[in-house]
Parts: C-alpha cells; structure tokens; sequence
C-alpha cells in the first residue's frame, strides 16, 4: 500500500516530544494564602528551553518523581518570605519610581536586588496602571501571592501555579517605550526556513516522488529534517538576549509544535491542525503559518486618563496560508485553509485554560500586558509628569538585562500522520509565524473599551498612598 505525498508544512520551531506540565498549586484550594495552605504537585515532570553557545534553542524536561524536590523548594520558600508578602493578595500594589529609587538605594550599598523587587512582590498578572499627580506615582496593580521556582527556572505562585512577572521583563518592555525621545512601534518574533532550506526541501520531495511506502516513513521524515536544516529566529523591538525574548521564542515554538501534533497539553479541548486536516483536501507545499497577537480590545481608560485596566485574555492567534515555489520562494496562497481556521479559533478560545496549565502561555500573556502598559504610560507622558527619567531601569549599563544567550536557531521537525482508506499521509514541519505586538493599537478609537461606569477611575480612588514608609514601594 503506498503512501500519497501531500507535504503539507505547517509552522515554525525545534524538535519537541510529548510532556506534561507541572502545576505548583492547582487543586490545592483557592484560599488567601500564608503558611498554612496546602500545595498539591499534581505532575512530576516541567519543561522549558535552554540555548547553547551556538544560539541553538531546544527543549529540555526536568524530571520530579513524586514531586519531592518541588515540595521542597515551596517548603523552603514559605520559610524565607515574610507572611505579608507570601499572602495571597487580590490586588498589590508597586510604584514603579518607588521600586527604581529602593533598587538604587540597594545598589550603592553594594547589596543584590532582594527577591521581593526581582519578582514584583509577587504579582501574577499587571491588571491596572494609575497615576498620582499629588504623590508623583506610577502605579501597577494586580494579584500577587508567594512564590518559588520550579525545576524548569520559571518562578511561580506556589498557590495558583502562575508565573510570577519579573522585574527584568518589566524593564524591557518599559525600555521599549522610555522617557523621551523614541520608542518601539512593534515587538515581534519569528522563526523561519532559510530560503535554501525550503528550495532543498523542494528538491528532495521530488525525488521521492508522489508515492512512497510505508516502510520508507521514517526516512521521508528525516530527508526533509535534514533538507530543510536549522531555521532563523528574527527577533525586533527587544533585545534578543534577553528572558523577554526567549518567552516570545518559547511560546511561539511550542504553539507549533501543538499545531502539527508533537505537542499535546492537559487542556482536554485543544486540538491540532492535525486534528482538523484532510489529507484529501490539502494542497501540495501549502505554508501554515499562525501567528500570536494581542487582543487589541483589552484596554479600558478611566475618564481621567489617569488609570488603565486590562481585561480579558490579552492574546489570540490568528492564521496566514501561504504556498512555497521550487526554488524556495513564498507567495500568498489567496485562501485559508478550514482546518487552519478551526485550530486557531479553538487555540484562541482555549488559550485561558492552556496558560493556567502550560506556564509560558501565561508568561507570553504577562509580557504582552507589560508592553501595552509601558505603551500607556508613555502615551499619557506620566514620566514627565511624575519627573521620573528611569536613569537606572532605562540604562543597561546601570540594570543589565541582556544576560543570556541569544536565541538564534532551532531544528526543524516534522510530522507525519496516516489517514483514511487510502493510506494517505500529511507530512507537515514548522514554517514562518510568530509573535507580533503593536500596543498602540490597543487606544485606537475602535478598539478602546469605554469606562462607563467608572469602575477604573473608583479602583483608582481606592488606592491609597499616604502612610508609606521611607522605602516602601509595595503595599496590599
């Protein structure tokens, strides 16, 4: 029985093999916090990426039998932070000029950043931005709680399991729309074939021919690994060496990996593009391309245009169809594919769940409000308002940043899927998409959520200032 060779190619990224994921405290009760919660491991294994000195991302899983070490790093976490700050708390509060004049004041003493500032008190997602003509505060507001950091590195709410918005992902999207003069329009990431890779690709599905055995599977599989080679990683409006950038990274190749089927989560709901493909109506070198962007209609304005609020999911994925010619080229295929549609629709919808259970989807979340709210603080010029240059989170010669190895290059894969009487197979690999993020789009008129009832401008009122002490820069 042969095989009928259809080549479908669907998106970016690296090799990647089924996992689960950890959840710090999921199912361990929704309570306020402090020592005496209980926090239930419910896997034993995390995964996240690492990248070699050659700027090659790939996946690594960090084992956990049992979930001992984990219940101990949490058992070790409760006993270091003070209660105030390990408790679960609806709404914390950090100003941000507040925080730069604390980290200053530590630097000269020739102290590290405490833990505290490193992870902004523990907050979990950044909900409202305000500012205080009276007091000169830039505000962020939203839901904190304590913290540790799993075996994978990413530090999370050891109650809800969320990941925790840290400080150097804060600065880079706060640099990406500073004080003064310049700014970043967009932030986005890509991963893509080379051109040559695509027109070898070509090269070697002709000499296979239209029809192959079952038997010849796996090599199929990695002629076109091997044709197609290592794809680029572009990186724009960030730095690429930075845990901002590899979250983009990381989330955009595990989206494809889900998409073509190599992935697959604990969100029961979620299916793959291979989920929905028919082989039978699949065009030959049909490009897949998905890309994330930020739900645009996510911001709410007080009347004042003193506060901003972040509703909803802040993120949805969006498609692309594009065709690949012989020598390598990419043209717009002039339709998109059903089954494209419905993966990037049910990712969209499913998205809340899968950031509550695969962290990096939070964190992609986090670092897309992070740069919508650094766009809103510039946009309303609360910098010069409040007299705050950022002299020392703005310079990276003061507050580095830049510490890591830059993403550059990840193997291709491939998937290969046999379906109906006929034998027919969809052979797909990671091509093109991405991340792209335009903040500004979010206070255009048409996509700006009005404050009618005037609850940012209330949640602002609630806040108060008064009685900080000397240093202070967080409060519930």
């Amino acid at each position: 029985m042969s095989l009928r060779l259809i080549g479908t190619l669907a998106l970016a990224c690296a090799a990647w093999c089924v996992f689960s994921t950890l959840s710090f405290g999921q199912g361990a009760g929704g309570g306020g916090g402090g020592g005496g919660t209980t926090t239930t491991v419910t896997t034993q294994q995390v995964a996240g990426v690492i990248v070699d000195a050659d700027g090659v991302l790939k996946m690594h899983k960090f084992a956990d039998p049992g979930g001992r070490l984990t219940r101990t790093r949490i058992a070790s976490s409760r006993a270091r932070l003070d209660p105030k700050i390990a408790s679960r708390s609806k709404l914390r509060k950090i100003s941000l000029n507040r925080m730069e004049q604390a980290a200053v004041e530590r630097m000269e003493r020739g102290e590290p950043l405490a833990d505290d500032m490193l992870y902004l008190a523990g907050m979990t997602r950044l909900q409202y931005v305000f500012f205080y003509p009276e007091t000169n505060d830039i505000v962020i507001a939203g839901p904190a709680e304590g913290w540790a950091t799993d075996l994978s590195g990413r530090v999370r709410g050891y109650e809800t399991g969320r990941p925790v918005i840290e400080l150097q992902d804060l600065v880079v999207a706060l640099r990406s729309f500073p004080p003064g003069a310049g700014e970043t329009p967009v932030v986005s990431c890509s991963i893509d074939p080379t051109q040559e890779g695509l027109q070898n690709m070509q090269q070697f599905l002709r000499a296979m021919g239209g029809r192959a055995v079952p038997s010849q599977t796996r090599r199929i599989i990695n002629g076109l690994r091997k044709s197609l080679g290592l794809q680029t990683i572009t990186l724009k409006g960030i730095p690429a060496d930075t845990h901002f950038a590899e979250v983009l990274v990381e989330a955009d190749y595990r989206m494809k990996m889900i998409g073509i089927g190599l992935e697959r989560t604990r969100v029961k709901n979620l299916k793959s593009y291979v989920d929905f493909a028919d082989p039978a109506t699949v065009a030959r070198n049909a490009l897949r391309r998905w890309y994330f962007v930020p739900n645009y209609e996510c911001v709410r304005i007080s009347d004042d245009e003193l506060g901003m609020e972040l509703v909803g999911q802040g993120v949805k994925l969006v498609g692309a169809d594009e065709l690949v010619t012989a020598d390598g080229s990419r043209v717009g295929a002039g339709s998109s594919d059903r089954a494209s549609k419905k993966f990037v629709h049910g990712f969209t919808k499913m998205y809340p769940e899968l950031a509550a259970k695969v962290p990096v989807y939070a964190q992609l979340r986090n670092c897309i409000d992070l740069v919508v709210a650094a766009a809103f603080i510039r946009e309303q010029d609360f910098y010069g308002r409040a007299g705050w240059l950022m002299d020392v989170f703005g310079d990276e010669a003061a507050f580095s940043v830049q510490s890591g190895h830059a993403p550059e290059k990840v193997e291709s894969a491939v998937a290969a899927y046999w379906r109906g009487s006929r034998r027919a197979a969809t052979l797909m690999t990671p091509i093109g998409g991405g991340v792209n993020i335009q903040p500004r789009l979010a206070f255009s008129p048409e996509n700006l959520l009005n404050d009618e009832q005037g609850h940012v401008a209330a949640e602002r009122q609630e806040i108060s200032i008064e009685g900080l002490g000397d240093g202070q820069w967080w409060w519930d």
